[in-house]
C-alpha cells in the first residue's frame, strides 16, 4: 500500500512538472498588461486579437500548415509501405533497414538540419517552404512507421491469405483488405506527422530565410527582442490545438497503438 502512494506521488509529481511550463503559458497569455507576467496583471483577451489581427503571424501559420501538409502527404504512402514491408516480408538485412530507419532518432537535430541545410543549399531550394516539409518528413518518419507497424501486427494474415485464395492479386490485396485493416495506424501516424510538423523549429531556422519563417520562427526572432504577451497567446493556441488533435486521435483509435509496435 505504501509502495502504491509513493508510486501515485511520483507520477502526479511528475505530469505537474511536465504540465507546469504550458499552464504558465497559458496565464500569462490573458493578462492585461503590456509584458508577459504570470499570475497575470488582470484578465483580457486582447494579445489573442492581436494575433488574429497580425498580417505576419497569418503569413508565417500558413506557410507552418503547408510544411505539416507536405510532410503528411510525404509520410503517409512512405511510412505506409515500409511499415507493411518490415513487418510482412522476410528478405535478407531487414534487421539493417530497421536500424537505418531508425537513424534519425540516432543523429542529432542539428546534425539532421545542417546536412539537409547544405543538401538544399546545392539543389538551390533554400527558402522555399515545401523541403521544409521533406525535412520535417525525414526526421519524424519513424512515428509514421511505428503507427502503422503496430496495426499490421494485429493484422491476421490468413485475411491477406484468403484474399490471395479467392483471386486477388498483390495490390488488390493491399487496396482492399491491408490498408482498409491498418487504417487507424495510418490515421495515428498521419495526425502525429502533422503535429510535429506544424510545430518543427530547428531544422525550420535551418532551411527557411526571412521571407519564408514558419511560425515557430517566427515566435523566436520575435522573443529574442522581447517576449510580449501575443507570443504567449500564439504558444497557447499551439499548445490547445496540439491538446485537442491528441484528444481526437485518443478517441478515435488510442493512444496505445504506438505501445503495440515490434
Amino acid at each position: 500500500m505504501r509502495g502504491g502512494w509513493l508510486h501515485w506521488t511520483v507520477a502526479a509529481l511528475a505530469a505537474a512538472f511536465l504540465a507546469a511550463p504550458s499552464l504558465v503559458v497559458l496565464g500569462a497569455s490573458f493578462t492585461a498588461g503590456n509584458i508577459v507576467a504570470f499570475p497575470p496583471e488582470g484578465f483580457s483577451l486582447r494579445w489573442y486579437g492581436q494575433v488574429l489581427s497580425s498580417t505576419a503571424l497569418r503569413g508565417a501559420f500558413l506557410r507552418s500548415l503547408e510544411v505539416a501538409a507536405v510532410c503528411t502527404a510525404v509520410a503517409i504512402p512512405a511510412g505506409t509501405l515500409a511499415a507493411v514491408a518490415l513487418a510482412r516480408w522476410r528478405f535478407r538485412r531487414a534487421t539493417a533497414i530497421q536500424l537505418y530507419l531508425l537513424l534519425p532518432f540516432t543523429v542529432p537535430l542539428i546534425g539532421s538540419g545542417i546536412g539537409l541545410m547544405l543538401l538544399f543549399g546545392e539543389l538551390r531550394l533554400l527558402g522555399a517552404v515545401w523541403p521544409v516539409g521533406l525535412a520535417a518528413c525525414v526526421i519524424n518518419l519513424p512515428f509514421m512507421i511505428w503507427a502503422v507497424a503496430a496495426s499490421v501486427n494485429g493484422l491476421d494474415p490468413e485475411l491477406e491469405r484468403a484474399a490471395a485464395n479467392c483471386g486477388a492479386g498483390p495490390a488488390q490485396t493491399f487496396l482492399l483488405v491491408t490498408l482498409p485493416a491498418v487504417a487507424p495506424g495510418v490515421v495515428a501516424g498521419a495526425l502525429l506527422m502533422f503535429i510535429l510538423a506544424l510545430n518543427e523549429f530547428l531544422v525550420s531556422l535551418l532551411l527557411v530565410d526571412a521571407r519564408t519563417v514558419t511560425l515557430p520562427v517566427h515566435v523566436y526572432n520575435s522573443i529574442r527582442a522581447v517576449i510580449t504577451p501575443d507570443l504567449a497567446a500564439v504558444s497557447s493556441i499551439f499548445v490547445l490545438a496540439a491538446a485537442a488533435a491528441i484528444w481526437a486521435l485518443d478517441r478515435l483509435v488510442g493512444l496505445d497503438i504506438f505501445l503495440k509496435a515490434k
